[in-house]
């Protein structure tokens, strides 16, 4: 078949058909020495298809290649689920990112409460870790598991809602310290994996509740933000979170406390 029928039949321009002939994705039957006329087999037209569908699905060229050259089996099908598995975390991230362009259209009409409270210490099993922002999604889903390991095997007697604790330089330098912790009646011992007994200080919080995915949470974080500035009464330490329905970090409705460092003069 002439390149040109061969784009017929496969809807690739003669221009792709070259370039998966250069990187060696696609090659013809025959190249006329005399004037470079690429010619294909009408068996080829089924590897282009596949190929088209592929890169529909913007599959890398080096990734087809691989998938091509691979065995039907196991192996194959591992590099084309581990391909479906980036595309669901990137579809994810357009969602979320949709929802927040929508709030950001429409914001909520309803005001937040905010109330200022004081926490004492509080004995707590921590996990603790100076983390990369862009780490922050995949961290927080481990050392959660593992916490929640401990509370399935009876290490961990909780007696309050699961928490979470973030350093300001997590966002300002985007590395900085993360922290999730369950509280517990007194200091455990002899822990295993990452997770260590702590006394959590006291701590003066301005707190408001975000109900919802997190797609809207920056609303929250925008609120008190804006609160605690025009009070003058922010402080230095972490941002708390309390997870008090569901856990942070999907696309699930869930309630969580957020709660601003303040001066204690206030």
């Amino acid at each position: 078949m002439s390149i040109g029928d061969f784009s017929r039949a496969t809807k690739l321009s003669a221009k792709t058909l070259r370039f998966y002939h250069q990187v060696g994705l696609l090659l013809p039957a025959r190249v006329e020495p005399s004037n470079g006329y690429r010619f294909y087999e009408a068996e080829q037209i089924s590897d282009a298809q596949v190929i088209r569908s592929f890169r529909a699905m913007d599959m890398p060229v080096g990734l087809i290649r691989d998938i091509l050259s691979t065995p039907s089996g196991p192996g194959r099908d591992q590099l084309i689920e581990g391909h479906l598995a980036r595309m669901e975390l990137r579809l994810e991230a357009t969602r979320s990112a949709v929802a927040s362009l929508r709030s950001m259209l429409d914001p909520s009409t309803i005001p937040f409460e905010i109330r200022l409270r004081s926490l004492p210490p509080i004995n707590a099993v921590v996990i603790r870790e100076t983390i990369d922002l862009s780490e922050l999604g995949s961290w927080y889903t481990q050392a959660m598991e593992e916490l929640e390991f401990l509370v399935a095997t009876a290490s961990v007697r909780p007696t309050g809602p699961r928490g979470g604790l973030w350093d300001t330089e997590l966002f300002l330098n985007e590395r900085g310290g993360a922290a999730l912790f369950i509280p517990t009646h007194s200091l455990e011992t002899a822990l295993p994996g990452r997770a260590r007994a702590e006394l959590l200080p006291a701590v003066d919080l301005a707190v408001a509740t975000h109900r919802g995915t997190d797609d809207t949470v920056l609303e929250v974080y925008g609120e008190l933000g804006r609160h605690v500035a025009r009070r003058g009464i922010s402080a230095e330490g972490p941002i708390r979170e309390t997870y008090l329905h569901g856990l942070a970090g999907g696309s699930q409705e869930t309630v969580t406390e957020i709660g601003w460092p303040i001066r204690s003069d206030r």
